[in-house]
């Protein structure tokens, strides 16, 4: 009896040394390791101010609390940084990039630079939903669309470049509206911002998010809006209904698709599912958190999460677009 009783705590030792961790609970993936937060745009924008919070709050939702960690990885309206994740980051989990809501349009007009599907990305969801609206310098003497349309100069508004909302939402309500717009690119929101205030620049458009401050303090005021509506832009034209051309509001309502998804977050392709349902658990959580949606608040910002799956919705409602859409509307976005 006794030689089994030993037999038996020989045979548990030798299985404990060659399989320690199924003896004991393994430690979450996440414990010791650093998250990285790639952000494609310059500082001092919308999508840093989220991608700050999401750093700071994020890592609270995710087993093993490791370190989050911000970089900025800018250009081409974010266009470096979705490549960049898409063909080089590894997909371990450990790096995440709240990319451009614009990236499908470029994806679907074949623009120059594009090396990734958008349709592949590990989806984790997004933070917010984004109103589009035009902004213009309050010292200027235009307060509604029609003082606009009577404008004898044309109007400089700030962009970022083609695959950005500063850029698509003016250059359509120029093509299909009559609008007399002049584009200036700048290398971030930031910089667009501080040209209008040294009267450079005559407006932009942008995250209704992003803008309120400037509107709040009388920098800017808005005048249009896309279809996405906010408390506080209610009674805004919308560009759609502006006008009659049914081409027009076909395109329109397909560049305002991505304002549903306003800031999105991907891991690269083929990142664990494990690691993905960590991931989308623990923004489902943080989006709830009182104490995020306080800060939030402090940036005029409102925090909701939307499900990687409606994400997903609108990546493909923009990429089944038939082929004569996205050939009328490569006509006005150029890459």
């Amino acid at each position: 009896m006794k030689r089994q009783v030993w037999l038996f705590v020989g045979f548990f030792l030798l299985f404990a040394l060659c399989f320690p961790f199924t003896l004991q609970a393994a430690a979450p993936y996440y414990e010791g390791k650093t998250l990285k937060i790639i952000v494609g745009h310059g500082a001092g924008g919308g999508y840093d101010r989220m991608a700050r919070l999401m750093a700071k709050y994020l890592p609270r939702y995710i087993p093993g609390k490791p370190v989050a960690l911000v970089e900025f990885v800018p250009g081409a309206s974010g266009l470096i940084a979705a490549n960049q994740i898409y063909n080089i980051t590894k997909p371990d989990g450990l790096t995440i990039v709240t990319v451009d809501r614009g990236l499908p349009i470029a994806q679907l007009l074949k623009a120059e630079g594009v090396r990734f599907d958008a349709a592949k990305f590990s989806w984790i969801g997004s933070a917010a939903i984004e109103a589009t609206v035009l902004c213009i310098r309050s010292d200027l003497p235009y307060k509604t669309f029609e003082d606009l349309l009577k404008a004898k100069e044309p109007l400089h508004l700030g962009s970022v470049g083609p695959a950005n909302t500063s850029h698509q939402f003016p250059i359509l309500l120029k093509e299909f509206l009559g609008l007399k717009i002049n584009l200036v690119i700048y290398p971030a929101s930031a910089e667009t911002m501080l040209a209008i205030e040294r009267k450079e620049a005559d407006g932009r458009a942008g995250s209704y998010s992003s803008l309120k401050p400037f509107i709040e303090r009388g920098l800017v005021r808005p005048v249009i809006r896309g279809r996405v509506i906010e408390s506080g832009i209610e009674n805004l034209p919308v560009d759609e209904d502006l006008t009659r051309d049914p081409k027009g509001k076909a395109i329109m309502a397909m560049r305002s698709a991505g304002d549903l998804m306003g800031r999105p977050f991907v891991a690269p392709p083929g990142t664990p599912p494990e690691a993905m349902a960590i991931l989308r658990e623990a923004f489902a959580k943080v989006a709830k958190d009182a104490e995020l949606k306080q800060e939030a608040a402090k940036f005029r910002m409102t925090v909701e999460y939307v499900p990687a799956e409606e994400c997903l919705k609108v990546v493909n409602f923009v990429l089944g677009q038939p082929d004569e859409i996205a050939k009328e509307f490569s006509k006005y976005i150029k890459f």
